[in-house]
C-alpha cells in the first residue's frame, strides 16, 4: 500500500479552508496534515508536520504566500508548494515560481482538478490553470536578449530588483538592507526611470526575461 500524501493548506478565508479540509479528507490517497489561516508558524509547523504538498493562498495576513514560499522550500526542500489563488497577474505568477512553487491554479479550478493536481505535482508534474499557462509561455516566446542591457543601476538598486523579483514587499526589501520604506520607494522610481518601463510588473519580468538580478 502507498504511503498516504501529506497535505497542508493556508487559507485565510475560513469557509474554502473547511471546503478544502473535507475535500482532501474525503480523497483516498490523501491525508490532511494541517489546515492554517496564515503562515506566521510555518517555521515550526513544516518540521513538525512533514508535508508532501501545501496548497499555498497568496493574499494572507502577515506574510504572503509568496514570500512563504522560498522560507518553506528551505524548511522542507522536497515538498512541492501548488499556489491556489485568485490572482492570475504575471508579477505575481513569476514570482511564486521563481520562489520554488511547482504548479499555480486559479481558484475557480473545479474540486477535481485541484485533486488531480495535488497527485500530479507529487509525482513531479508542474499543474498550471490553461490561462496561467498561456502566460507563461507567452514569456518564454518572446525573443530572449543575446545579452543584459547596462542600464547603470546601481549596486543598491540591484538588490531592491532583486528584492522585487523575489516578490518581496517594500517593508521586507526595507528591513533587509536597513532603510526605509520611502528610500526603497525612492530607489524604485530610479529603477522604473533607469530600466524604462512604468510598473513593478514590467520591471520584474524585464529583470527576468534580461537576466539583470542573477544568483
Amino acid at each position: 500500500m502507498e504511503d498516504l500524501i501529506r497535505v497542508i493548506v493556508f487559507e485565510d478565508n475560513r469557509d474554502l479552508r473547511e471546503g478544502m479540509t473535507f475535500l482532501l479528507q474525503a480523497t483516498p490517497g490523501l491525508t490532511l496534515a494541517g489546515a492554517f489561516s496564515d503562515c506566521r508558524d510555518l517555521p515550526t509547523q513544516i518540521p513538525a508536520l512533514q508535508p508532501d504538498v501545501v496548497l499555498m493562498d497568496i493574499d494572507m495576513p502577515g506574510i504572503t504566500g509568496i514570500e512563504a514560499t522560498p522560507l518553506l522550500k528551505a524548511l522542507r526542500p522536497a515538498c512541492q508548494v501548488l499556489m491556489l489563488t485568485v490572482f492570475e497577474d504575471e508579477d505575481k505568477i513569476f514570482q511564486a515560481i521563481r520562489n520554488g512553487a511547482s504548479g499555480y491554479l486559479l481558484k475557480r479550478t473545479p474540486p477535481g482538478e485541484i485533486i488531480k493536481a495535488i497527485f500530479d505535482v507529487h509525482r513531479g508534474g508542474s499543474p498550471m490553470t490553461a490561462s496561467v499557462a498561456r502566460k507563461v509561455l507567452h514569456f518564454f516566446q518572446e525573443p530572449a536578449k543575446t545579452a543584459p542591457n547596462d542600464y547603470q543601476l546601481s549596486a543598491r538598486e540591484l538588490d531592491i530588483l532583486k528584492g522585487l523579483v523575489k516578490g518581496f514587499s517594500y517593508k521586507l526589501i526595507a528591513d533587509e538592507f536597513f532603510i526605509s520604506v520611502d528610500t526603497v520607494r525612492s530607489h524604485i522610481r530610479h529603477i522604473y526611470d533607469k530600466l524604462q518601463v512604468n510598473s513593478k510588473t514590467e520591471a520584474v519580468l524585464k529583470a527576468i526575461r534580461e537576466k539583470l538580478v542573477l544568483e
